[in-house]
């Protein structure tokens, strides 16, 4: 029932489209364009203050549609986040065969920009058809690449408190996405003593030995990368290292900056708890000629909270008879990564995860499936119309 050619086509104008983390204003623009072309009332469009809340110079917040229903029933939710990854600058889609790819050195932002594709062809065919439907609401979050920013901010009745909700961020659209890992996000700054390093280093404390000696010990106590103790697992990274002016200057200042992800949050403590203690370590073994050590300042958050739904829950169950009527079959799984339904989820909307096509996302190999994609624009019409 959609229209194929013009569905590709707002994904083809939606991946041409720039949109980071912080700087989404281009395509919520865009998607305003097109919902009120659909026939969307100015009205039902608006942006929350997810923006102000948050800070960092973003530029909008969460663009929200609701949609009045032509049935009597329950609102539906449909989300989708409107960021890409930095790596996706610059991106010139072009079709390859049954697929979309990059041209040149970049990704391609169908992660994820098809979810926003077909929310928007979604809308476009129950408006355009008149096909009766309940009352919608479409969410297009911010800042989700960057910690699930924008959903962290969502407030259920700006949203028209949905009973159920349907969020795109993946490939399959048979996949059904019921649970995903918690995380926390770290920092640590590292004070040493800073002194001259060819003259008398001696006299210094060096910031980077610190580092060094946290890092060595957390990797041999089995908390860096896949962290498995017995039945408990989890996962742990360090990404931005920064620190040192001079060669020959002991370093006296490091800020290192990571993440642990659990699914089970006392384990998720824990993880990030052996990271605090290791750095601290470090720290005071770290002496100079004088017996001054070193020091840490290290701070942590809960960027989002894990959660797993039961197998028949209704937006499960309703999600799964809707796959099978376009002759797939549901595949439920759990993520490993944080969804903007993390937040949903836990404020209160239950919410399932699904797939429009997107692969290999924020790497040179990213690519949509068209066949894929076009799935996943039929299922949310299915999802969307009435029984």
């Amino acid at each position: 029932m959609i229209r194929k050619s013009r569905a590709l086509g707002q994904l083809m104008a939606l991946l041409k489209t720039p949109g980071p983390s912080g700087g989404e204003s281009a395509v919520a623009r865009l998607v305003k364009e097109q919902l009120v072309g659909f026939g969307c009332r100015k009205a039902w469009i608006r942006h929350d203050k997810a923006h102000e809340k948050i800070g960092e110079g973003y530029e909008v917040g969460n663009l929200i549609a609701r949609l009045p229903g032509t049935v009597k029933a329950p609102r539906l939710l449909f989300s989708a986040h409107m960021d890409t990854v930095p790596l996706c600058r610059g991106a010139v889609p072009v079709r390859r065969g049954n697929r979309i790819v990059p041209r040149g050195k970049t990704a391609l932002g169908g992660d994820n920009r098809t979810a926003v594709g077909c929310l928007l062809t979604m809308a476009e065919t129950i408006l355009s058809k008149r096909i009766p439907h309940p009352p919608l609401t479409l969410l297009f979050t911010v800042g989700e690449e960057v910690g699930l920013k924008g959903a962290r901010q969502v407030k259920p009745a700006e949203l028209g408190r949905p009973v159920m909700g349907f969020n795109y961020d993946g490939g399959d659209p048979a996949s059904v996405t019921i649970g995903a890992t918690g995380a926390d996000r770290w920092s640590v700054e590292i004070r040493g003593v800073s002194s001259h390093a060819g003259v008398h280093p001696e006299d210094g404390v060096s910031a980077t030995l610190i580092a060094s000696r946290a890092i060595t010990a957390i990797a041999a106590k089995g908390f860096f990368g896949a962290v498995k103790k017995g039945r408990k697992t989890g996962t742990s990274n360090i990404g931005p290292v920064q620190g040192g002016d001079a060669t020959n200057q002991v370093t006296d200042l490091m800020v290192l900056r990571g993440e642990c992800r659990s699914h089970d949050p006392a384990f998720l403590d824990r993880i990030t708890e052996a990271y605090l203690a290791e750095f601290e370590k470090a720290a005071a073994s770290v002496r100079n000629t004088a017996g001054e050590c070193g020091s840490v300042k290290f701070t942590s958050s809960r960027d989002y909270h894990s959660f797993e739904m039961e197998r028949d829950a209704r937006v499960v169950l309703r999600t799964e008879e809707k796959i099978r009527d376009l002759g797939l079959t549901p595949l439920l799984k759990i993520a490993n990564g944080g969804l903007d339904a993390n937040w949903l989820n836990r404020k209160g909307i239950p919410t399932v995860t699904l797939g429009a096509g997107q692969h290999n996302a924020h790497t040179l190999k990213e690519y949509v499936d068209i066949e894929e994609y076009l799935g996943g624009c039929d299922l949310a019409l299915s999802l969307a119309t009435a029984d």
